[in-house]
C-alpha cells in the first residue's frame, strides 16, 4: 500500500451531500443496497451500553471481519487492483511525507481515569491482544495531538477533510486491508488501526468503519449485499439508509 499526495480521489466523499455521521456510519449516498458488517449484535432495549452486549456471532477480529468483507467483495469491481483507503489521524498515527520520519503521537495524550491507559478506555482484539487507544475525554475528533517529537519535521501529507474527520488516502489493492505499508508508524502492540473508508477505483462499492457505530457500513450493488448477508463467516445484515441505525449508548 501506498500513502497519496493528491487526495482528488476522494473528493466524491467531500462533495457527497448527506450529514457527516451518516456517511461516515453507512458510506456514500447513490448506492442501490445497503448493509450493515456487525462487530456486536444490535441493541436490544434503548439506552443500552456495549458494555451489556451479547456474544459476538463470529469469534474473530474486527480487522479480519474487515478482509473477509472486502475479500468478497473485491469479486464486484473491476478494478481490484486499485483500491483507496483512508486513515483516521484521530489515531496520532502520522505517516510519512516524502523525505520526512513518520511518528507516533499517542503518547502525548493524557492518562486519564477511565481514559485509553485502562482497560475501559482500549479497544480489544478478541484475542486479547489490545488494539489502539481510544482517544481520552476532551480529544476533539479530527484535531492532531500535539507532537511526541517537539524538535522533529511536522511535514505530512495532503489530508482527505471531511465535517469532524480528518484522514490519510493510502491507494493499495483490495488483499491489503490491514497493511499501511512502511510510511505508517506502529505502536508498542504492533497493531494497525482498521481503515476508515475502503472503496474501489470504479466506486463500484464502498466499506466504512468509523469509530463510534459497533458496526462498518456498506453500499453496493445488490447483488454485493447478497453475498455478505450469505456469508457465513460474516454478521452481515441488510440496512435502510432512510432510517436510523441501531446504536449503543
Amino acid at each position: 500500500m501506498d500513502l497519496c499526495t493528491d487526495t482528488a480521489a476522494a473528493a466524491w466523499l467531500r462533495d457527497d451531500p448527506q450529514p457527516w455521521n451518516r456517511l461516515v456510519s453507512l458510506g456514500p449516498a447513490g448506492f442501490p443496497a445497503y448493509a450493515r458488517l456487525r462487530f456486536l449484535p444490535d441493541p436490544t432495549r434503548p439506552g443500552q451500553s456495549e458494555g451489556d452486549a451479547g456474544d459476538p456471532l463470529v469469534q474473530v477480529s474486527e480487522t479480519e471481519q474487515l478482509r473477509r468483507a472486502v475479500d468478497v467483495l473485491a469479486a464486484f469491481t473491476t478494478t481490484p487492483g486499485e483500491c483507496f483507503f483512508l486513515l483516521w489521524d484521530g489515531w496520532g498515527l502520522h505517516p510519512a511525507a516524502p523525505g520526512h520520519p513518520a511518528h507516533d503521537d499517542r503518547g502525548t495524550w493524557p492518562r486519564l481515569p477511565g481514559g485509553p491507559d485502562t482497560d475501559s478506555g482500549r479497544r480489544r482484539l478478541d484475542d486479547g491482544a489490545p488494539l489502539l487507544h481510544e482517544p481520552p475525554a476532551g480529544f476533539e475528533p479530527g484535531l492532531q495531538p500535539r507532537s511526541a517529537h517537539p524538535g522533529a519535521p511536522q511535514e505530512h501529507p495532503a489530508q482527505v477533510r471531511l465535517p469532524n474527520r480528518d484522514y490519510h488516502l493510502f491507494v493499495g489493492g483490495t488483499g491489503d486491508v490491514g497493511d499501511w505499508g512502511p510510511e505508517l508508524p506502529l505502536g508498542p502492540s504492533g497493531h494497525a488501526p482498521d481503515p476508515a473508508f475502503v472503496w474501489p477505483a470504479d466506486r463500484a462499492w464502498c466499506l466504512v468503519r468509523d469509530v463510534d457505530p459497533h458496526y462498518a457500513g456498506i453500499g453496493a450493488a445488490p447483488q454485493a449485499v447478497d453475498a455478505l448477508v450469505h456469508h457465513t463467516g460474516l454478521d452481515v445484515v441488510v440496512a435502510d439508509p432512510t432510517r436510523e441505525q441501531p446504536h449503543y449508548r
